[in-house]
């Protein structure tokens, strides 16, 4: 006799749990639809524009020109005969350099509530051996959503643990994570302890000051003596040829020996002095990110150089009795103090889309409209140091940017163009064509004309 199979709640339920997974999976590995652009194959004029440089003058009824991805000429009124060069009449629109996001995890993830789509974070409280560029999907459809609104470049770094890996920098077109790279190791991630307990009650027992501050020191400690172990074994390797190679130690020579720098997450005052400080023992090349209490270590920032990556605005301030508005003017404050600072989103690669508009809070609290740009266009090519190549429209720098209808941090802008490295890009994306879909619905259903 044929027993009879019976599911149980628990059954349903993990069943359930499992074919939602596979049902978002499925969608979230679905690639993009937009087809990365050749290389540029004719020379290209943008005239009858007004070009923002940004390192320079604006320029009104201008031109840009620029072939093999590279700007070869800028100026005002009748564009340059160049032999066989392809003309783009741009009256009424406005040139910018393309908009650079400093800290996101692009083509590291997918789907926020499918975690088989996260990509980003490494097994392991030490792992600079990680190199995230490998891992990034260049036919994730966030990137497409990202550059639709003129960001063109972004830097995307892995998470987890105290020092997660390496992030790269990379360019937002191409078939492939090689095509992407711009730079495939651009720094270090290291996330520097924290005194501050946890902010919402009922998660695990609350400790006392002794303890934070005990924790906090023994973190610090464990990163000394990481960076003291990798710097030993450094120099035995160097004058050894019998010593077994440890990948961890290898992976930190450049930033060991001060030639590349170290992303550090720090926000507040007590992390960001302590970071630097650890740095000037070691003449390490640091970068901070997080910054949320940068403007109260703003001296310490200035005597030794450190710039920092704001990671996002739209926040609570941080502690009860500070004002509301204090992330919205703490740009302001960074540049009045000298600080060299760039603005990151902060809001996850899914609303990286979102940076311009977040930057443009800082503008309307205060901070000057054009260091406004600047924040993710030239002052955070320079601090990645791209400074040579991207941040700006001067001639021999690459061609990376954007036509668009009027200011880019206005949300009613639209892009109309957007060139990387000379090369014609497709600003189609999933979110056009939705609006599309559902716009051809309602007119179907005689709901708009």
């Amino acid at each position: 006799m044929k027993k009879r199979f019976t599911m149980n709640n628990n059954m349903f339920l993990k069943l359930g749990a499992i074919l939602t997974t596979m049902t978002l999976g499925t969608s979230s590995w679905g690639q993009s639809r937009q087809i990365p652009a050749p290389v540029q194959s004719q020379p290209i004029v943008i005239h009858s524009a007004t070009i923002h440089t940004v390192s320079g003058d604006t320029i009104v009824n201008g031109y840009v020109a620029f072939d093999q991805g590279i700007i070869t000429a800028i100026g005002q009124g009748s564009p340059p005969n160049i032999r066989n060069a392809q003309l783009r009449d741009a009256t009424g629109l406005h040139v910018y350099p393309g908009l650079i996001a400093a800290n996101t995890n692009l083509g590291l993830s997918e789907t926020g509530a499918v975690p088989i789509t996260h990509d980003f974070n490494e097994f392991g409280d030490f792992t600079p051996e990680t190199r995230c560029i490998i891992a990034v999907n260049p036919d994730t459809d966030l990137i497409p959503v990202t550059r639709a609104n003129g960001i063109l470049t972004a830097v995307t770094s892995p998470s987890g643990g105290v020092i997660a890996g390496r992030n790269a920098i990379i360019r937002l077109d191409g078939w492939t994570w090689e095509d992407l790279a711009i730079q495939a190791e651009a720094g270090l991630i290291l996330s520097w302890p924290s005194q501050r307990g946890r902010r919402f009650r009922g998660f695990g027992p609350r400790r006392n000051p002794e303890d934070r501050q005990k924790r906090y020191r023994e973190g610090i400690e464990r990163i000394e003596q990481f960076f003291e172990d990798a710097s030993a074994y450094l120099k035995a390797k160097d004058h050894s040829d019998i010593l077994e190679t440890d990948l961890r130690f290898e992976a930190m020579r450049p930033f060991v020996m001060g030639e590349k720098p170290i992303y550090v997450q720090a926000s507040s005052q007590s992390q960001i002095e302590e970071a630097v400080a650890f740095a000037q023992r070691r003449s390490l090349k640091i970068i901070i990110v997080g910054g949320f209490e940068a403007d109260r270590a703003s001296a310490t920032l200035v005597k030794n150089n450190v710039p920092v990556i704001l990671n996002g605005l739209h926040r609570l301030p941080s502690a009860r009795h500070s004002d509301y508005d204090e992330p919205f003017t703490l740009p302001l404050r960074l540049h009045e103090a000298g600080v060299k600072f760039c603005i990151a989103s902060g809001t996850g690669s899914a609303h990286e889309r979102n940076l311009n508009h977040i930057t443009a809070t800082a503008a309307a609290y205060g901070l000057p409209k054009l260091e406004a740009l600047r924040s993710i266009t030239l002052n955070a090519a320079e601090i990645l140091g791209l400074g040579d190549t991207h941040g700006s429209i001067e001639t021999g720098k690459t061609a990376t940017l954007i036509v668009t209808t009027g200011d880019p941090l206005e949300i009613t802008t639209d892009v109309i163009l957007a060139y990387i490295d000379g090369r014609d890009i497709d600003l189609g994306s999933r979110h056009k064509q939705l609006f599309l879909k559902y716009r051809e619905k309602y007119k179907q259903l005689g709901l708009i004309e």
